[in-house]
């Protein structure tokens, strides 16, 4: 049972706090995975500065295989992040050597050694998708809160579990809209609701997923990819989509509960 997340990594930094942690979808995500006993890999391009080192060697004591984190020359890509009360405030990205981020044969042939892998909306590897899924390799895709992103339709047939953001909570927008995504492609479409819960369907049945309240709400960046930790992790060990919403809702209330978006 291993799995693997391919896409981007970089640094936030909260210019307020003078505080810093490695992140990015596909950090974030595989951290999480590990920490719940999986093993993982980690799929990307880091700068060759200081960043870069750290988010070598972070990953390193992990626990991930970084064997395929390739170093590229230049900064690593860093987001200028403020935190206003537990609200998160986006500022200047610096993409540095992400802007020119390729995933090569080597890979795609790694990758296909797993038996899923992760992947986000910003993550570049959206051409490399068909040949991983092709391989009889599981794939999941974070689409976040862009349910009208062109991702959305042009991965629809390399993609068996796709997560949605969504602020609206149930209504039958969403559960419409889950159902058009199974019935084209997908294993399982699953929309997440923040404090709301989430909700999947299957192509037979909707689950809602439960809410765990934090025992003490620090920030809630890193909420999302580790409830999709929590759920891959439960799709390998054999769960029903029930249970695999249950794993994902018990590690993003523990993940909110500390400043940075993963457990270790």
């Amino acid at each position: 049972m291993r799995a693997a997340c391919i896409g981007d990594n970089c640094i936030d930094y909260y210019k307020n706090l003078d505080r810093a942690y490695p992140t990015g979808n596909a950090v974030d995500t595989a951290v999480c995975m590990r920490h719940l006993g999986v093993p993982v890999s980690i799929i990307s391009t880091t700068g060759s500065d200081e960043h870069g080192a750290w988010m070598v060697d972070f990953l390193g004591k992990a626990g991930l295989d970084t064997s395929h984190l390739k170093v590229a020359e230049g900064a690593t890509a860093i987001t200028y992040m403020d935190l206003v009360g537990l609200d998160r405030v986006h500022g200047e990205y610096r993409e540095g050597v992400l802007e020119h981020m390729v995933f090569d044969d080597e890979d795609v042939r790694f990758a296909c050694e797993h038996d899923i892998v992760h992947s986000a909306l910003w993550g570049k590897a959206e051409s490399v998708l068909p040949a991983i899924h092709g391989s009889g390799t599981l794939v999941s895709f974070d689409y976040a809160d862009r349910l009208d992103h062109p991702l959305v339709e042009s991965t629809i047939g390399c993609v068996d579990y796709g997560f949605y953001s969504y602020h609206e909570g149930r209504d039958p927008f969403i559960e419409g809209f889950l159902k058009d995504k199974v019935a084209r492609g997908l294993k399982v479409a699953t929309a997440t609701f923040g404090e709301r819960g989430s909700l999947s369907w299957d192509g037979e049945r909707f689950s809602e997923g439960p809410v765990y309240p934090a025992e003490n709400l620090v920030n809630t960046v890193g909420a999302g990819d580790s409830f999709i930790a929590g759920f891959l992790v439960g799709v390998l060990e054999g769960d029903d989509v029930g249970g695999c919403l249950d794993r994902g809702a018990r590690i993003a209330s523990r993940v909110v509960s500390v400043f940075e978006p993963w457990l270790i």
